[in-house]
């Protein structure tokens, strides 16, 4: 009988094979990293998920869009900034093709933004103390447009597609080979954690430290100053308590973020010096 380690080995090499197959007909290479993507969805079908998720967010009554125009000046204002630098990025040709919108939700206790594919993104107000600036928020705002204009979502759901379909013909090979199906259950549960640990979760943290890079080089370009993007995570940090361990985020820790984050400053400053400098506007104090 085969071991959990020699099944979770299997399913890795399942996976790798199948990106292999699947990599002709869907691989794209990411334009600053150099990394290859597989992609199984096609770019309008991404917009329309995203435009119809948008659609559902914003007639949920909970997403109330916020009032203030103290909120939604500045949030639209480093908004166009970021899809004017998209526009000249190597993105240039899905930043134009996106159909662009920004909404400001108004709650005060929820520190998140997103973009979604197709350019519809979302800001809501609890953000503001932990940016404290504009150039703060252009650097959540830098960050979360990446994702979507490297098609990180799409990345996540072929990654998905693959090990679900791995997992099927690990389970097949289980229930072919023993009697006991109590076994083979709780093999397969214990191939569900291999298989999540060891390629799903590494393979997000590429992408939020891709979102990371391409972000501030993008807030730069936009002209606003990226060493805020470090002075942001040291408040996150300072706001977190506990949490998981790295091995098992989808995300960076906040000490391997900031560590990226200065190693590449210096390209994000070059890029900086050459651009009109934005004041760094304080943003308006929520819950006031």
């Amino acid at each position: 009988m085969r071991t959990g380690r020699h099944l979770t080995g299997f399913v890795a090499v399942a996976i790798l094979l199948c990106t292999g197959s699947f990599g002709l007909a869907g691989c794209q290479t990411n334009p600053y990293t150099g990394r290859s993507q597989l992609l199984m969805t096609s770019v309008d079908q991404e917009m329309q998920m995203g435009a119809q998720a948008y659609d559902q967010i914003k007639t949920d009554p909970k997403m109330k869009p916020s009032q203030d125009p103290r909120e939604i000046e500045p949030v639209k204002r480093v908004a166009a900034r970021i899809i004017e630098a998209a526009k000249r990025s190597k993105y240039a040709d899905m930043a134009k093709q996106f159909q662009w919108e920004v909404t400001v939700i108004k709650d005060d206790k929820m520190a998140n933004a997103f973009a979604l594919p197709g350019g519809k993104m979302a800001v809501y107000t609890g953000i503001f103390p932990v940016a404290k600036t504009e150039a703060g928020l252009a650097a959540v705002m830098g960050h979360e447009v990446v994702h979507a204009l490297a098609r990180h979502g799409a990345e996540r759901m072929s990654q998905g597609q693959l090990t679900n379909t791995a997992l099927e013909v690990a389970g097949a090979a289980i229930g072919a080979g023993s009697d006991d199906s109590l076994l083979g259950q709780a093999t397969m549960a214990a191939l569900g954690v291999g298989a999540q640990v060891g390629v799903l979760l590494p393979f997000s943290r590429k992408h939020e430290s891709e979102a990371d890079y391409v972000g501030i080089l993008m807030a730069a370009d936009a002209g606003y100053d990226p060493r805020e993007s470090i002075a942001l995570w040291e408040r996150m940090a300072q706001l977190s308590s506990g949490g998981q361990a790295e091995f098992l985020s989808t995300h960076p820790s906040h000490g391997t973020r900031i560590d990226q984050l200065k190693a590449w400053m210096p390209e994000a400053m070059a890029i900086y010096q050459k651009r009109s400098h934005v004041p760094a506007s304080a943003l308006p104090e929520v819950g006031k």
